[in-house]
C-alpha cells in the first residue's frame, strides 16, 4: 500500500522536475517529502494523500488561503500553495518554520464538521490538555482561520507548533 504512494510522488516530481530528497513527514493522511528543483534549486514540501476526501480538503484549503494572501496566522507560518496533481493526489507546498500551522487535510471549508456538542466537548478537553496554558493562543489562531472559512479540526502540537 505504501508503495503506491511513494510511486505517486515519484510520478509527481518527474512531471515537474523535482528531485525526492528525503521524507520531511507522515501522518494519518500522507507522506510528505522534501523536493528539490533541479532546473532553479530550492525546496519545496511534496505531500501525497492515501484518501482523495483528505487531499481535496488539504488542496482547497491551501488555495483559499493563497487567494486570501495568507502567510502567517498571528505569527505561525503558513506554508504556501505551489501545485497540487489531482490524479496522483499531490500537494506541493512551501516548506516552513516553526511556529507554523499546517496540515489542513482534517480541514473543513465554510463551515465546521457536524459534530455533537458532547463530541465537541470531549475534543475540546482534549486539546486543552494538549496544549496546557497554551490554549488560548490555538483558540485564537483557530478563530483566525475561520474568518477565511478555514475550519481545522485535526489539530495538534505537529500542527500547530511553537518555537519551544
Amino acid at each position: 500500500m505504501e508503495d503506491v504512494f511513494i510511486q505517486n510522488a515519484l510520478t509527481y516530481a518527474a512531471r515537474h522536475r523535482r528531485e525526492l530528497t528525503e521524507r520531511l513527514g507522515f501522518g494519518i493522511h500522507g507522506i510528505i517529502f522534501v523536493a528539490g528543483n533541479k532546473s532553479e534549486g530550492g525546496r519545496t514540501a511534496v505531500k501525497v494523500h492515501r484518501e482523495t476526501e483528505p487531499y481535496l480538503r488539504e488542496r482547497d484549503a491551501y488555495e483559499r488561503l493563497k487567494q486570501a494572501g495568507v502567510t502567517e496566522v498571528l505569527g505561525f507560518n503558513v506554508p504556501q500553495f505551489i501545485r497540487s496533481d489531482d490524479d496522483l493526489s499531490v500537494i506541493e507546498m512551501s516548506i516552513v518554520t516553526r511556529p507554523f500551522v499546517l496540515d489542513f487535510a482534517g480541514a473543513y471549508l465554510n463551515a465546521p464538521p457536524h459534530f455533537s456538542e458532547e463530541i465537541w466537548a470531549d475534543w475540546e478537553a482534549g486539546k486543552r490538555e494538549q496544549f496546557d496554558d497554551r490554549w488560548p493562543e490555538i483558540q485564537a489562531v483557530l478563530a483566525a482561520l475561520e474568518e477565511w472559512g478555514v475550519y481545522m479540526v485535526d489539530v495538534s502540537p505537529s500542527n500547530i507548533a511553537f518555537v519551544d
